[in-house]
């Protein structure tokens, strides 16, 4: 199968906490349109303008009516300093089309937090207040920060709408995983924390860190396609939603970055060249025409086997009892390049485990090659397998870091400032 390359306009963007120092100024002189939504993350939208002023941006408020019941004018206009606008049909405001000069007066357009709701109007183009006719107007880049009961975010009308708007260009910062407002209540729906949303638009704006500038990573993601006849296959379970968040993640922070995909449903991230393939023969085969790289991250669920020989004609059922079905090895792509001449410096590979997961992580770790293994337990109870989030240990011949349960984009932007320690040196 023919591979096709293409560079990604969307994606996830970097929100690693850069708060102890660089980056502090990295929105000097930037000019900011915060909209408020009513959700109860708003009280969140006092510490994020702080924030955000903190690091030279200006910003102007623009609250829904909602948020109002939940944070007050006087105290977003106090910590802003400047006008809070919440009237799509106030006289003075709109003497001069007022929502379309926000709008094209900002260079970026933040909105946090991102409820439900209003991510579903902006999602269908409706334009029914002030925040959302900014939205339908907008020039600037726009960076969400969802905030929502678990149940929500995993709604499929949500999914839906979030799919749309990042379709549209629209750029996400979370949500987390956490405890939520309601008692009793835990999942993914957390609004990301202030520092995370500045970094976040800092990258948006491509004036964060880069430490990764200059370095070439390589990243499979999704899964791969063994055809038996022209419309069955053997594959494994797998989104894309990891792999695609690490190559999203590492391009932000500076990295020159392939992306290997098998077939997904997910758009190409941003700033990344992706090569589509189906098999692993064509996944090894791309992962190798990307090489030399300093670094290759194998999140790719990749088919161990494929039928030794694929039939022309669709393989009929004729009562007798299912056929014969040989089948031969795939090529291990982690242990080829875990042990090729031209390995990276640093090659991760990940672990789906659901028994012995850290024995079977140790056990990959010196049989392929690598410098260090993700593992993840993807047992039928996790809900990983498809889902938002991922429980991970990093598994390094020096032990095993075990790191708490995150959004899958967390994860990823965790483990890409994890690969800049190692290859710039600052870990040892």
């Amino acid at each position: 199968m023919e591979q096709r390359l293409s560079r990604g306009r969307h994606g996830d963007r970097d929100d690693r906490d850069h708060s102890g120092g660089a980056g502090m100024s990295g929105l000097s002189g930037k000019r900011v349109l915060l909209i408020i939504g009513g959700g109860i993350a708003a009280y969140k939208s006092l510490d994020l303008i702080r924030r955000l002023r903190e690091r030279g941006a200006a910003v102007t408020p623009v609250m829904t009516g909602s948020a109002a019941e939940f944070v007050t004018p006087l105290a977003v206009g106090a910590l802003s300093a400047a006008k809070v606008f919440s009237d799509l049909f106030d006289r003075e405001d709109e003497h001069d089309v007022g929502h379309i000069r926000l709008a094209r007066e900002a260079d970026a357009i933040l909105v946090a937090p991102a409820t439900a709701n209003l991510m579903a109007r902006a999602a269908n183009g409706l334009a029914d207040d002030l925040a959302t006719a900014i939205l339908l107007a907008a020039r600037a880049p726009i960076l969400m920060a969802p905030a929502m009961n678990p149940a929500m975010w995993n709604h499929a009308a949500t999914r839906r709408n979030h799919a749309t708007l990042i379709a549209d260009g629209v750029r996400f910062v979370g949500p987390n995983a956490g405890e939520m407002a309601e008692a009793g209540e835990a999942g993914t729906g957390r609004m990301a924390e202030p520092t995370e949303i500045a970094d976040a638009l800092e990258a948006m704006l491509d004036v964060g860190p880069k430490p990764l500038a200059g370095r070439r990573v390589v990243v499979t993601s999704g899964p791969t396609h063994e055809p038996i006849d022209p419309v069955r296959y053997i594959a494994n379970r797998s989104s894309g939603r990891q792999g695609h968040a690490i190559a999203a993640a590492l391009a932000e922070l500076g990295a020159e970055v392939t992306l290997v995909s098998g077939p997904v449903t997910l758009p190409d991230p941003a700033g990344v060249a992706v090569a589509h393939v189906e098999t692993a023969r064509e996944m090894l085969g791309a992962v190798e025409a990307a090489l030399p790289a300093d670094a290759a991250i194998f999140v790719a669920a990749v088919a161990d086997w494929r039928a030794e020989a694929e039939t022309a004609r669709k393989i009929k059922k004729t009562g007798g009892g299912p056929p014969a079905l040989a089948l031969t090895e795939n090529p291990d792509i982690l242990a080829t390049i875990g042990h090729a001449p031209n390995r990276p410096k640093l090659v991760v590979g990940f672990a789906a485990e659901t028994d012995d997961l850290l024995a079977n992580a140790h056990g990959k770790l010196a049989r392929k090659g690598a410098d260090a293994i993700v593992a993840n337990d993807v047992s039928a109870g996790t809900g990983v397998m498809g889902g938002s989030a991922n429980t991970v240990h990093i598994v390094t011949a020096a032990g095993v870091e075990a790191w708490p349960k995150m959004d899958k984009t967390e994860v990823a932007r965790r483990l890409a400032a994890w690969v800049a320690d190692r290859l710039t040196g600052a870990a040892a």
